[in-house]
């Protein structure tokens, strides 16, 4: 091998990572201020108030937002800037109701295929989820619930699953965090008999609970936004 294919070879080995562009670390920054309600539904979002806040100029600001509208993240009106999007309660029955029939099958699998270690885990989430719950801590109450499904989605075995899974999880976090208050300690009561039965592989009841579970969700959600 000649000393400029060794330097080529040597060259590509050593490669150093490119830095994410500025835009797509604004985009994350303000998408995680969206989904922790931080940054409510509808609420003006002003390029000048974020760029301070997040230490950044304009420009990639401007650019986040527009690739947070494109994602329906993010409404720009015309002559009045940009808004946080209000999703309808059409678009979360539908968005809901897709995650009851990915997650009823996650879990039915998950029992299926639960190992002693996978099942720890789990009950691991759901004591943290539990003590979070006694803090009044919401933000860590949403993040746990977040990790036992996926955690559960992991367990099935079902790669395909665990891509879709994956595409909607912000939104259902976003849809998940006004109401996991109200939902409180019924929704990880739930957890424990839906992780009971994930331990005793029994996957027609794992199955089920976890559809009654993301439906009384679903419903929790739409209620509260028929009172909005």
């Amino acid at each position: 091998m000649s000393l400029t294919s060794k330097l080529t070879e040597g060259i590509a080995a050593r490669q150093v990572a490119r830095p994410v562009p500025l835009r797509e670390t604004v985009y994350e920054a303000i998408l995680e201020l969206i989904i922790t309600g931080e940054l409510k539904p509808g609420q003006h979002l002003v390029e000048k108030e974020l760029a301070e806040a997040l230490g950044v100029s304009r420009q990639p600001v401007r650019e986040a937002l527009q690739w947070l509208k494109k994602d329906e993240w993010v409404d720009l009106r015309p002559g009045y800037g940009a808004f946080v999007h209000s999703p309808t309660p059409e678009e979360a029955d539908q968005l809901l109701g897709v995650r009851t029939l990915l997650e009823a099958e996650s879990a039915r699998l998950a029992a299926l295929n639960s190992t002693k270690d996978g099942v720890a885990e789990l009950k691991r989430i759901y004591k943290s989820g539990l003590a979070a719950l006694k803090a009044d801590d919401i933000e860590s109450v949403v993040a746990a619930n977040a990790e036992l499904h996926a955690t559960i989605t992991e367990m099935s075995g079902n790669k395909v699953l665990n891509e879709l899974a994956a595409q909607i999880n912000r939104r259902v976090r976003w849809y998940h965090t006004p109401v996991a208050k109200t939902r409180g300690k019924q929704a990880w009561d739930e957890h424990s008999a839906l992780i009971d039965a994930i331990s005793k592989k029994d996957a027609d009841t794992a199955a089920r609970l976890m559809r009654e579970h993301t439906e009384h969700t679903r419903q929790s959600y739409l209620d509260q936004s028929t009172e909005d």
